[in-house]
């Protein structure tokens, strides 16, 4: 039975999903960085709105407890559930429903004075009145005109509020249903879909959900490109080394074959681009302005047309990739493959059953494990770097040998 209880800081259910989900499977015992008693209360938190989705295993080192989804029952991210438990306090609750019953009529326009007059009237019907004073209900105001929930207008030297004008995006539902899921702060999308009623027409084969979690980092990233700002990197290693980088991000990436998600930035003392997993990082502020955000954007699309993956090496020296394969008349699957996967590369028919792919990139160790999925059909092969082409050969003899 799930418990009825409401989430009060983030941070720590997102530590604790990762030990059930993304790490997985570890018993109390095992996760030696928390107390025990800590360990319990997010265990009840998340169980609370994950609990359809939850199993236990017993191991030898205690009971084991993990999430588990099947992506072909499932049409929306379970995970969102994680951001819309929230706690209030009494004072929170009254203000949200008198303040939104007050101005329940479109028209009505009042002052705070006006609002707090009537407030008055609703406390004849409790038992013990809420007493609130006047900065508290000018906060809860301001809160609300920000989220759009109420609205503000001046007349004279007078603010005057009223309810939020919602507007009908009933049209937009398939586009946001789909942002829900494969966007990197989709949980937005989720959040409006909430109130908009429809049916969903999308299925995913590769749902990538964990990224979820990461999505206030997700945010606060995408918030500083915008506004061309530096920030404070709080990452933390996967041996669990914790370090800070002042940087200005650039771009964020989406990994298509695992989900993963990095920021790309330009290291605040340096031209280095650097990229960061978000699932590793703990914390980003966003600092001043980045005068040279111009310049460092344009370096960095210089760079990208020359990226495989994420990591450049600091882009100082390119190498030259090229490689020819050979295909079956029945196999013209295997050049449209090439053509789908080139990435930054160039692929020429050499004729009909030969292709050769061709490639300048800073990082060619990245193309490494892809290069080996042609193996027995590259008749050629030159990289200009000849480390990496000489470990290539090593890795094949010591292969073939393996079957003599």
């Amino acid at each position: 039975m799930a418990y009825n209880e409401l989430v009060k800081n983030f941070d720590r259910v997102r530590d604790y999903m990762r030990e059930f989900y993304v790490y997985g499977f570890r018993t109390r015992g095992e996760i030696t960085s928390k107390s025990t008693r800590s360990y319990d209360e997010e265990r009840r938190h998340i169980e609370d709105y994950l609990g359809d989705y939850m199993g236990f295993r017993s191991a030898e080192g205690g009971k084991q407890v993990f999430l588990s989804f099947d992506s072909r029952e499932i049409k929306h991210n379970p995970l969102y559930e994680a951001w819309k438990a929230k706690s209030f306090t009494d004072a929170d609750v009254f203000l949200h429903f008198t303040l939104l019953d007050i101005l329940y009529d479109e028209d009505t326009l009042l002052s705070q004075q006006e609002i707090m007059d009537e407030m008055e009237e609703y406390n004849d019907f409790f038992q013990n009145p809420m007493t609130l004073d006047e900065s508290t209900i000018r906060k809860k105001l301001g809160e609300y005109v920000s989220l759009g929930l109420l609205r503000k207008e001046k007349k004279g030297r007078t603010a005057l509020y009223g309810r939020g004008v919602s507007p009908d995006i009933s049209a937009w539902r398939d586009a946001v249903s789909f942002f829900s899921e494969v966007s990197p702060t989709g949980v937005i999308g989720s959040f409006i879909l909430d109130n908009v009623p429809g049916e969903d027409i999308f299925t995913y084969k590769h749902h990538y959900i964990t990224q979820t979690m990461d999505s206030e980092i997700a945010l606060n990233a995408l918030c500083a490109i915008h506004e061309r700002r530096f920030v404070r990197i709080k990452n933390v290693s996967g041996r669990g080394r914790e370090n800070e980088t002042v940087l200005t991000p650039l771009k964020i990436y989406v990994s298509t074959q695992n989900g993963r998600q990095y920021i790309f930035g330009c290291d605040a003392e340096s031209d280095f681009m650097t990229p960061f997993r978000l699932d590793y990082i703990k914390s980003i502020d966003i600092l001043d302005e980045d005068p040279d955000f111009a310049a460092k954007m344009e370096r960095f699309t210089e760079i990208s047309n020359h990226t495989w993956g994420v990591s450049s090496y600091g882009a100082h020296e390119m190498t030259h990739v090229e490689f020819t394969i050979r295909f079956a008349d029945d196999e013209q699957y295997i050049p449209e493959r090439l053509m789908r996967e080139k990435r930054c590369g160039s692929v020429e028919l050499v004729d009909k059953n030969t292709a050769k792919f061709t490639a300048d990139v800073y990082n060619a160790g990245e193309m490494y494990p892809w290069i080996r999925t042609f193996i027995c059909r590259i008749t050629d092969i030159n990289i200009s770097d000849k480390r990496i082409e000489e470990q290539f050969l090593e890795d094949l003899n010591a292969m073939y040998e393996l079957y003599l």
